[in-house]
């Protein structure tokens, strides 16, 4: 059952059997570092660094780790994001209709303490409308003893931890005009933060934080539209010019396309309790279609700095203005310290779709880096002084079709995570290799998909159409890379022990030593991993490694149009693995 202890979602780093030296990094930990062995949100601690600081599993004896036991999550399609443990209690969740599962760890084989599952009419009544497969990013935990699971068709339920009882529901999001909630929440002191997707609908996105207990709506603000809305009191980035003026929202789109603009918030979300400021990044505008929306079209493609208990913004920097190539800016902002050109900063760094490294200032929203990571042609470069980057002509939109932009859409690195190892101090990122032929389309009827583009996606640059990284933000570098087959769909987890773990498209879970990327062993799970593993101590004190098997996605399910044949690569499926000594 649920550990009875408060939880507070700090950055632990104490290694088991004090063999790795430690060096303090990341955000501050709070009034209290997370238990050693629990992994309580999806990226273990507030600055999103999947990093565990559990070593019994070590390069000595990770040879030996082997599969223990499996769950069945009765679902196939995409299983995203990662199971919850707090105490001898592990949360697992499934793609929709978005069953929540409690597991007791605490006796053989882990059996199921309680199932939550929407009615089944409610689920045939909203039928999700996401674009791209069914998964969930995973569920929140507040200490009190509630668990929040996003329900895809557009609804926050919570659930009590001991029992599954829904203690209230919300409706989120219009799950009938194509908004959806697939993204994992944010539990932040007495709220629940949660963001919406749908951009391909072209639904005009949001934040959104309710009370933790009640479900009372506490504060909304939207990416796109006049800066009352936007909860912007303020000019949204003194850094740059191309930020500064009131009603950017407004201004930078033609007419009201604003109204549709997308800029939806579909992926991960950090917190600095220092700073008090959500940081989370912003998806597409709402067309493909570039000619229709001219202009910057703010706040798509953005990183967002929010306070907590207000929602009101303390900065925003935009990634990919006027976004032609469908990149988002959604993926996960990791928080950690860094020393950059010999100043210590309190860092956010970004691995973005559109194939560059950021690093910013968290603070200010001042860019102190920004480094390819992967091919990427569509820019020359990003510009430090504005802040902007340098589109090549070559690769910008056309009337007919543009051929050999890099990355594609799906992006250098999609919303798989990476993980930070403040012993290494080095990030470790998924990544993919492909590129792109881009059609501009009519945009139709807002009852499907709206993409205003034709995309086919094309094997890039070199032997691979995946690569394993291993970079340095502070200097803007890559340290090592693995080639891999196929992109690198499943997320990276990172451990005091030396080890990091990834999964694959083909299905392959795999561990390398953190400072060379050298492979140290590998186990075929049934399915394609498009979810992140995660580290945790069970009631024997052993440490075990978790991970999701089920294919799904955008490139899992064969939509991208890289990999029509998806099952040559690997089969559907739905299934926890968990390996120990």
């Amino acid at each position: 059952m649920v550990r009875a202890a408060m939880v507070a979602f700090g950055v632990g780093l104490i290694a088991a059997g004090g063999a790795v030296a430690q060096r303090p990094a990341g955000p501050p930990a709070g009034p209290a570092a997370v238990p050693e062995g629990d992994w309580p949100l999806p990226g273990r601690d507030y600055g999103l660094t999947r990093f565990s600081p559990l070593g019994q599993i070590t390069p000595t004896n990770v040879a030996s780790l082997k599969p223990v036991w499996t769950f069945s999550t009765g679902q196939v399609r995409a299983h995203e994001g990662s199971p919850l443990v707090v105490g001898t209690t592990m949360y697992v969740h499934s793609p929709f209709p978005n069953t929540v599962f409690a597991l007791d760890l605490a006796k053989p084989g882990s059996p199921i303490v309680w199932t939550y599952a929407i009615p089944p009419a409610t689920a045939r009544r909203t039928p999700p409308t996401g674009c791209c497969d069914v998964g969930s990013r995973g569920l929140g935990y507040h200490p009190s003893g509630k668990v929040y699971v996003p329900l895809l068709h557009g609804e926050l339920a919570a659930l009590d931890a001991a029992t599954g009882r829904e203690i209230w529901r919300v409706r989120n999001a219009d799950g009938a005009a194509g908004a959806t909630m697939a993204g994992a929440p944010l539990v932040v002191k007495d709220l629940v933060i949660v963001g919406t997707g749908g951009a391909e609908f072209r639904i005009r996105g949001s934040m959104t934080a309710y009370d933790a207990a009640t479900g009372r709506l506490v504060w909304r603000g939207f990416h796109t539209g006049p800066d009352a809305e936007v909860l912007l009191d303020s000019e949204a980035n003194f850094n740059y010019p191309s930020h500064r003026g009131r009603d950017l929202g407004v201004s930078s789109w033609p007419l009201d396309e604003w109204k549709r603009g997308g800029g939806t918030a579909s992926g991960w979300m950090s917190y600095d309790p220092e700073l008090d400021l959500v940081f989370y990044g912003t998806d597409h505008p709402g067309t493909y279609n570039a000619s229709l929306r001219p202009g910057d079209n703010k706040w798509s493609n953005a990183i967002f700095a929010r306070s907590a208990t207000t929602g009101k913004v303390r900065w925003i920097y935009q990634l990919t203005p006027h976004d032609e190539w469908g990149y988002d800016g959604s993926n996960e902002n990791i928080l950690v310290d860094l020393t950059v050109a010999g100043r210590p900063v309190k860092a956010l760094v970004h691995f973005d779709r559109n194939g560059f490294a950021y690093t910013l200032d968290r603070t200010t929203g001042k860019l102190l880096l920004a480094e390819r990571f992967g091919p990427a042609n569509w820019a020359t470069r990003i510009d430090l002084t504005t802040g902007q980057p340098q589109p090549d002509p070559r690769f910008a939109q056309r009337a007919g079709k543009t051929t050999g932009i890099c990355p594609a859409a799906v992006g250098s690195k999609g919303l798989e995570p990476a993980a930070y190892s403040p012993i290494s101090g080095l990030f470790y990122l998924p990544t993919s290799n492909l590129c792109m032929e881009l059609t501009p389309l009519p945009v139709g009827p807002v009852a499907r998909p709206n993409n205003g583009a034709a995309i086919k996606m094309t094997p890039g640059p070199g032997p691979t159409l995946g690569r394993f990284t291993a970079w340095d933000a502070a200097a803007g570098t890559m340290a090592w890379q693995v080639q891999e087959a196929y992109p690198v769909t499943g997320g990276a987890l990172v451990t005091a022990g030396g080890l990091v773990f990834y999964g694959t498209m083909d299905g392959w879970l795999k561990a390398v030593d953190h400072r060379t990327g050298l492979e140290l062993w590998r186990f075929k799970t049934p399915s394609g991993i498009v979810g992140a593993p995660i580290a945790f101590s069970g009631p024997d004190r052993r440490q075990y490694i978790a991970v999701l098997s089920g294919l799904g996605g955008w490139i899992g399910t064969g939509a991208s149009g890289a990999f029509p044949n998806v099952n040559a690569i690997s089969p559907t499926g739905g299934v926890l693995l968990v390996f120990g000594l």
